[in-house]
């Protein structure tokens, strides 16, 4: 690898923590917190751990969503996001804990309630 490209990787790395750092006060305050997991500069793609209180947060699914839209929107060389939280589900609910908000209920009524909002 030439020291151009090794170069670009660490811009392109301090992008992406500058991104979480700049997006991501009210998680930290929450106890969370934001990582680089893997970043492939040739594919675009990045892999992003959350941890600390987002582990099993009933909002870590919309924070995961926020991430992946905004920084493809902000870092042009970055074209997937990966978000994870350690739960075994990869933000999503196959195989990890699902989300749950503070007065749902199970059935058709719970469907109708848009839920909280992303915390940022």
């Amino acid at each position: 690898m030439s020291t151009d490209a090794a170069g670009g990787d660490d811009d392109l790395k301090e992008r992406v923590t500058n991104f979480l750092r700049r997006n991501f006060p009210q998680i930290q305050m929450h106890g969370g917190s934001a990582a680089i997991q893997h970043l492939d500069r040739e594919s675009g793609e990045v892999t992003i751990m959350l941890g600390g209180a987002c582990s099993g947060c009933g909002i870590s699914p919309m924070t995961i969503q926020a991430i992946k839209s905004r920084m493809v929107k902000e870092i042009p060389e970055i074209e997937m996001v990966h978000a994870e939280t350690g739960m075994g589900g990869g933000g999503g609910q196959e195989g990890g804990m699902s989300p749950s908000f503070p007065g749902e209920e199970s059935g058709e009524e719970a469907e109708t309630d848009e839920g909280p909002q992303a915390p940022f």
